[in-house]
């Protein structure tokens, strides 16, 4: 996931849970303000029964045998003043029907919607009956009763919700977005280091990382700066040794075939013409010219075979013939071999002259060793190389590409047993160039380019 919007999300969880501890907060909290109110309405109704009892009976006379305490007037303006908005008062003469006020129960917000009203039931349950006597020196006088309205409870409860939750929201959206601004401008240096990792993957080893103000960004700077330096280094030395190896094997090259040309042929020869020399003495032994024949014939294919491997081994071609020469006797030889039934193409566009001895040979051998894959690893009718001169990005190269349609897949050539892939790749980046290997209609498709540098330059950072 992506950091901005991962921390993003974790933003928004912080948010809403901070919004249900504020709705649970302002939940209770309203729960007991209700109670209080409840318990503040029964102590103010008492005492203006009480106010009232007592004028009723010492200014009216109201002591009468019928009613031991006067009924007080108290259904009115005053009394209503003095009960809290949706809470409900019962006064309970002695020996009298109660009687029930309540204040302003409609007026208290809008209806609460069923789940709020069922989830404040099961949370909260009923409220408790709060009772206080009408008058302390006078018990029989009765009892004044309050308790919250549970319908008008709710709604003040859902009026506060709905309060706090549109100013915390509206707060919560404005908080958020301020945040996700400075996040993502925290963020942005992390943009910047992943391209240019991604650049060191490539294989770009000049590009360095700014420093940063935010110090583990910018030890992370610092690291990726570090690196950088150290595999440019670990790279130049790669590659000089590559180059190295590779002029170590043509010069062994060139000292074997000249051994196997000097004294192996020459043996060759020699056997031969011994050969022929018996069978001609041997006139009178049929079985001896025989032998002599075969002897002869044998010998005939071991000069075939070793002027193949000279063929293979030999350099000197590339450096007297030139590159395109060169390529055209490695395909004529493809296709001169009797037991091949592959047809072997040369395409060359753009000339090739100019093209430097070095990079020329490993043309060359790049060449040499993809023709022999595809020979290797299938069965190909037509096997094409093509050799382009072309513009990359402004700098001349070579792209050098072997398609076959032997049905090859590119995991058995990437098991095959041999070294054929890794030397044409290290090859490849040895030069600075790059190397692919992708799967054609029909087989396997090799493709490298390979910028042409000035023969004293040594390439100084290998893409991968």
């Amino acid at each position: 996931m992506n950091l901005f919007v991962h921390l993003v999300l974790r933003l928004a969880g912080v948010v809403l849970l901070c919004l249900a501890c504020a709705v649970g907060w302002v939940l209770v909290d309203t729960h007991r303000a209700i109670e209080k109110e409840a318990a503040a309405s029964a102590d103010r109704v008492a005492g203006t029964l009480e106010a009232l009892y007592w004028r009723e009976l010492l200014w009216r006379g109201g002591l009468s045998r019928e009613h031991l305490v006067p009924i007080p007037a108290w259904e009115t303006m005053a009394t209503m003043k003095v009960i809290a908005p949706g809470v409900c008062v019962t006064f309970s003469p002695d020996s009298e029907p109660p009687r029930r006020l309540c204040s302003q129960l409609e007026a208290i917000g809008d209806p609460a919607p069923d789940w709020f009203r069922a989830v404040y039931d099961q949370v909260f349950g009923a409220y408790a009956r709060i009772e206080r006597p009408l008058s302390a020196r006078q018990p029989l006088a009765g009892m004044v009763t309050a308790e919250p309205d549970r319908g008008a409870a709710i709604r003040q409860a859902w009026h506060q919700v709905a309060v706090v939750l549109s100013v915390a929201a509206l707060l919560a959206a404005g908080i958020g977005i301020l945040a996700a601004v400075l996040i993502g401008q925290s963020l942005m240096p992390a943009r910047t280091i992943v391209a240019g990792l991604q650049r060191l993957g490539r294989g770009d080893y000049s590009y360095r990382l700014p420093g940063y103000r935010t110090a583990e960004f910018d030890q992370i700077s610092r690291a990726v700066n570090d690196l950088t330096t150290r595999l440019a280094e670990t790279t130049a030395q790669r590659v000089a040794l590559t180059n190295r190896l590779f002029q170590v094997q043509e010069e062994e090259r060139r000292a074997l075939a000249r051994d196997l040309h000097d004294e192996f042929g020459q043996c060759l020869a020699a056997v031969g013409a011994l050969a022929t020399v018996i069978e001609l003495e041997a006139a009178d032994r049929p079985d001896l010219a025989k032998d002599a024949r075969s002897i002869r014939e044998t010998s005939k294919r071991m000069s075939a075979t070793l002027r193949g491997a000279l063929a293979r081994l030999r350099s000197q071609e590339v450096e007297e013939l030139g590159l395109e020469a060169s390529l055209a006797q490695l395909v004529a030889g493809w296709n001169a071999q009797k037991d091949r039934q592959a047809a072997f193409h040369l395409d060359i566009v753009g000339s090739l002259a100019g093209v430097p001895e070095a990079t020329g040979l490993s043309i060359y051998r790049i060449a040499q060793e993809c023709l022999t894959n595809a020979a290797r690893h299938g069965k190909p009718r037509d096997v094409r190389l093509q050799v382009q001169r072309v513009d990359a990005e402004g700098r001349d190269a070579v792209a050098v590409s072997v398609e076959d349609d032997g049905g090859g897949t590119l995991s058995r050539l990437g098991w095959a047993p041999g070294y054929g892939i890794l030397g044409i790749r290290e090859r490849v980046t040895a030069l600075g160039g790059s190397l692919s290997i992708s799967q054609a209609r029909w087989g396997v498709r090799v493709a490298a380019l390979i910028p042409l540098l000035p023969a004293r330059e040594a390439p100084e950072a290998a893409p991968a």
